[in-house]
Parts: structure tokens; C-alpha cells; sequence
């Protein structure tokens, strides 16, 4: 398998997983209900805290929107091999980081509570871009990302 398509699927994976996670959190805040952390516990404050949404709109709406685009930037970089993909998502995934940075700062320093989703909606944040600088890099050698 050729690095851009092995980058390629890491990066719809994470996509994937980031619009179900982030579309969990917003459907359960919509319907007014508290996500489910098991054992676990802190999701309960994270999602009812102030910091939870923005004007009124679920700030785990963004997490999906910001997931869609990665997700159909992911596809044109794997199927296409068009580079600007791998900008777009290294644009996005610096813009997603300061996100995490502040969110997660909120979390632990603000809300005194930490929501195990969150964490891992998170994950794929940095995840995909820590790919997408990966592919950035070894995308500019030439033939073998065309060789799929």
C-alpha cells in the first residue's frame, strides 16, 4: 500500500470517528439529555457547564462541521492525491488544535471535570493533523505516492 493511500485511510478513519463522536455529543445536547461516560464521570459538568455551546449552538455542532471537512478533504488526498488537501487539513488541524488547546484548558482549569468524549473527539483533532503534516512531507518525493 503506498504511503498516500496508507495516510489516506488513516485520515478518513479519523474523520469518521470525529463526526460520530462529535455528532453524540451534539445529539445528546440538542435533545437536552447528558452524554453516557460509564464509570467514568465528568461528562455530566463538561456538557452542562456555559462553556458547552456558543450563542446557543452546541459547540460539538463545530466538532462536526470541522469533521465533515476533514473527512471530504481526507477522501480528495486518498482517491485524488491533490495536495491541497493535505493544506486544507493542515490549516484546519492548526485551527482545530488551538480549539483542543482551549477547550481541554477549560476542562481541566475552568469546569474542574473532564469528559472522556471530548478527549477523544480530541484525539482525532491532533491525530489528523499530526497525518496530514506526516503526508505534507513525504508527498513531495515524487513517484512513489502515484504508484498506487
Amino acid at each position: 500500500m503506498s504511503a498516500r493511500r496508507r495516510s489516506g485511510s488513516i485520515l478518513v478513519t479519523l474523520a469518521i470517528l470525529g463526526i460520530a463522536i462529535a455528532g453524540y455529543l451534539a445529539a445528546t445536547k440538542l435533545s437536552g439529555e447528558v452524554p453516557v461516560c460509564g464509570p467514568l464521570r465528568g461528562c455530566e459538568t463538561v456538557s452542562s457547564s456555559e462553556y458547552s455551546e456558543i450563542r446557543g449552538v452546541p459547540v460539538a455542532l463545530f466538532g462536526v462541521a470541522y469533521s465533515v471537512v476533514a473527512l471530504a478533504a481526507s477522501i480528495v488526498w486518498w482517491r485524488a492525491g491533490d495536495r491541497r488537501a493535505l493544506y486544507v487539513l493542515y490549516g484546519m488541524g492548526l485551527l482545530g488544535l488551538l480549539a483542543v488547546i482551549y477547550l481541554t484548558y477549560l476542562e481541566l482549569f475552568v469546569i474542574g471535570a473532564v469528559c472522556v468524549w471530548c478527549v477523544s473527539y480530541a484525539v482525532t483533532v491532533v491525530g489528523g493533523w499530526l497525518v496530514a503534516v506526516v503526508a505534507l512531507r513525504g508527498s513531495g518525493r515524487g513517484a512513489s505516492d502515484r504508484a498506487d
